[in-house]
C-alpha cells in the first residue's frame, strides 16, 4: 500500500468502523488503508464464506470472489453465506449479493469461473492481497506460484475433519536474515499423490472449524494491509479442535525450491 493516496472516510463509515478506529494498531489511517485495499478471494466455500463476511465487515474497499461452483444442500452445514433459497445458484454471485447487503461501501466483483494456470494471473493482477481458501493442492500450487511471480502477499489455509492450518507467504521479499522468505513449495515441496488425502466429502469436516479458520484468514489479510502485530510469514499455525490444541511452527526457505531457490531463474 506504499505510495497509495488513501481515501477519506465518510461520517457514516467513521461510525460503522468506530471499533476499528479506536484500536491503537488500526485507527483512522489503518481503516483508510482497508478502504483502499483490493483483495482477491479464491473460493467461496467453507473457508471463503466467513472470510468474505469479515472482509466486507472490516471495510475492504474491493473484494473479488473467484469460485465456479454452485450452492448445494451439503454446503449449508458450514458455508454461512448461503441459505436454501440459494440452492443451484453460482456461489460467487450469491456471495456478492450477501456482501452488498452487509456493507454497501464495499465493491464486490463476482468471478464465477474456474481458476486455472491460464487465467490466474489476470484474476489476481490488480489485487493487493490474495487469500486462498480452495480445497485442493492443485489450485493451491497454481495460486501460490502466481502470487510469487506477481509479487502478491498470499494468505493460505486448509481444513479437514477437525484440523486446520494457516500461513502467509511473501516469498518475493527477503527476511531479516537476508535470506528469501519461504515459498509454498518450501512448506510442501510435493503435492500428495492422488487419493492420499481424503476430501471433505469423503472424510467430513466440522462446520465450526471452517468458521474459525476462515475468520483467522480475514485477520491475516487485515494485518497484511494495515501492518500491525507479528506476521505469519515463515510461521504455520496448526489447529486440532478434537483435542483443542493450537500451536505455531516455524519454517524457512528451501534453497532447492524451484521458485526462488539458488537454481531458480528468479534467484538473484
Amino acid at each position: 500500500m506504499t505510495g497509495v493516496v488513501l481515501p477519506e472516510l465518510s461520517a457514516e463509515e467513521v461510525e460503522r468502523y468506530a471499533r476499528h478506529i479506536v484500536l491503537r494498531d488500526i485507527g483512522g489511517p489503518g481503516q483508510r488503508k482497508l478502504k483502499a485495499a483490493r483483495v482477491g478471494v479464491i473460493g467461496a466455500g467453507g473457508l471463503g464464506a466467513p472470510l468474505l463476511l469479515y472482509l466486507a465487515a472490516a471495510g475492504i474497499g474491493r473484494v473479488t470472489v473467484i469460485d465456479d461452483d454452485a450452492v448445494s444442500l451439503s454446503n449449508l452445514q458450514r458455508q454461512v453465506l448461503f441459505g436454501e433459497a440459494d440452492l443451484g445458484r453460482p456461489k460467487a454471485e450469491v456471495a456478492a449479493e450477501a456482501l452488498a447487503r452487509l456493507n454497501p461501501h464495499v465493491r464486490v466483483i463476482a468471478q464465477a469461473v474456474r481458476l486455472t494456470a491460464d487465467n490466474v494471473r489476470a484474476l489476481i493482477e490488480d489485487c493487493d492481497v490474495v487469500a486462498d481458501g480452495s480445497d485442493n493442492f492443485d489450485t493451491r500450487y497454481i495460486v501460490s506460484d502466481a502470487c510469487f511471480h506477481a509479487k502478491k502477499p498470499l494468505v493460505t489455509a486448509a481444513v479437514g475433519q477437525f484440523d486446520g492450518s494457516l500461513t502467509t507467504l511473501r516469498p518475493f521479499e527477503k527476511g531479516p536474515d537476508g535470506r528469501p522468505n519461504p515459498t509454498y513449495r518450501c512448506l510442501f515441496p510435493k503435492k500428495p499423490p492422488p487419493g492420499a488425502l481424503p476430501t471433505c466429502a469423503e472424510a467430513g469436516v466440522l462446520g465450526a472449524l471452517t468458521g474459525m479458520v476462515g475468520s483467522l484468514m480475514a485477520l491475516e489479510v487485515v494485518r497484511e494491509i494495515v501492518g500491525f502485530g507479528q506476521s505469519m510469514v515463515g510461521r504455520l499455525a496448526l489447529f486440532d479442535l478434537a483435542a483443542m490444541r493450537f500451536e505455531t511452527l516455524t519454517y524457512g526457505w528451501d534453497e532447492d525450491n524451484p521458485l526462488n531457490g539458488r537454481g531458480a531463474k528468479n534467484a538473484e
